[in-house]
């Protein structure tokens, strides 16, 4: 089998009313996607997304002509070009999609097998008050969820906290409530100052009281100490982090650091499905957890379910939902039909060869960049 072309749908989705991110300081009018479809001379196509690949056709010679089978060498590729460019994990994922479809067998089996289905939590995506976030957790939970995360500004912590507390109150104690800081990384241009290590073990603090699950993302990812020390002082709280480091080298690290609870590197954002299997087994030997960030489209949330699935990632799997501003419908725009949990608040593997990916021609043909 050889690939014999790299194809690219640009895609842009209209966001009105916007979508208001808590870690970007501009209201997203627009929600981009890319599509990348690996093509074969057997007649396979492998479908992925996430990364949105600019700069790629620089690279793509690459893999033309190359057997898409031969994964490890493709991923170590990948990490070439991705030194020089953007981070081109959406390609592997496509090639995984080849795999499966070549075996007949979803790609999780292929990873591991360890689960069929996998308890979601709801993320939240938006800053809202505690009224508003209690409105949106009730709805949450009469989706399903057993879970969600909340997110909390650095420079409005006491209403963050109150919103946690609203919720924690109002939905009790069998409810799971995760609480994201969003302090690893920033978006292009926010050249804002991380709360420092004193404020955010205040924060901690105050959310251990509330019983919170897990704080992601608390410290810069260049704290390596902080994390460890936030773990040290708060023995109810699990520590999460890890969705955008892109460097194995460094998560090894984190690892011989016995840095965090909770390892969250995105498949398709950040360090790939391979890398990604292969630290989380490490961290599950170590005793710790993995279970990926998942915040791109509905592509991206297939792959980073097929790998959590495969390794027996958990507790909960990220499953981006805010209703009313983030839904799957706006998520999930290029599928035939969005991912949804059911009705136990259980995202289930599709059983179909491959990622399970069925796009909808229609939708991407309409929001195509021209």
């Amino acid at each position: 089998m050889k690939i014999t072309d790299i194809t690219l749908d640009r895609l842009r989705l209209e966001l009105d009313p916007p979508f208001r991110a808590a870690w970007d300081p501009e209201p997203r009018r627009h929600f981009d996607a890319t599509i990348v479809r690996v093509h074969t001379d057997e007649g396979i196509t492998g479908i992925g997304s996430g990364d949105l690949m600019d700069g790629f056709e620089t690279y793509k010679h690459l893999f033309v002509g190359e057997d898409p089978l031969d994964i490890t060498r493709h991923v170590k590729a990948i990490e070439t070009a991705n030194f020089h460019g953007a981070h081109y994990w959406p390609l592997e994922a496509a090639l995984w999609d080849i795999i499966g479809k070549v075996h007949g067998r979803p790609v999780s089996e292929l990873f591991g097998n360890a689960a069929k289905r996998l308890p979601a939590y709801a993320s939240s995506g938006e800053l809202k008050s505690p009224e508003e976030r209690v409105a949106t957790a009730l709805r949450v939970r009469e989706a399903g969820f057993r879970a969600m995360k909340i997110r909390i500004d650095r420079t409005r912590i006491d209403e963050g906290v109150a919103a946690v507390r609203a919720v924690r109150e109002e939905l009790g104690a069998d409810f799971e409530i995760m609480v994201d800081l969003n302090q690893s990384w920033r978006m292009a241009g926010d050249t804002a100052n991380a709360s420092d290590l004193a404020g955010t073990r205040k924060t901690i603090a105050r959310l251990a009281e509330l019983d919170v699950f897990w704080v992601e993302e608390p410290l810069p990812y260049a704290d390596l100490n902080g994390f460890k020390r936030l773990r040290a002082e708060n023995p109810g709280v699990r520590i999460a982090a890890g969705e955008m480091h892109h460097s194995p080298t460094e998560l090894l690290r984190y690892l011989e650091e016995d840095a965090l609870d909770i390892y969250q590197m995105d498949v398709v954002l950040a360090i790939g499905m391979h890398r990604a299997r292969t630290l989380a087994e490490l961290a599950q030997l170590k005793h710790r957890q993995f279970t990926p960030h998942s915040w791109t489209n509905g592509i991206g949330v297939l792959a980073n379910l097929h790998v959590a699935a495969g390794v027996g990632g958990g507790p909960f799997f990220e499953f981006p939902y805010d209703p009313p501003g983030w839904t799957p419908e706006r998520r999930d725009f290029m599928l035939a039909e969005p991912v949804r949990v059911n009705a136990e608040g259980d995202l289930e593997i599709p059983d179909r060869p491959g990622l399970g990916v069925e796009l909808d021609e229609d939708a991407i043909d309409r929001w195509r960049i021209k």
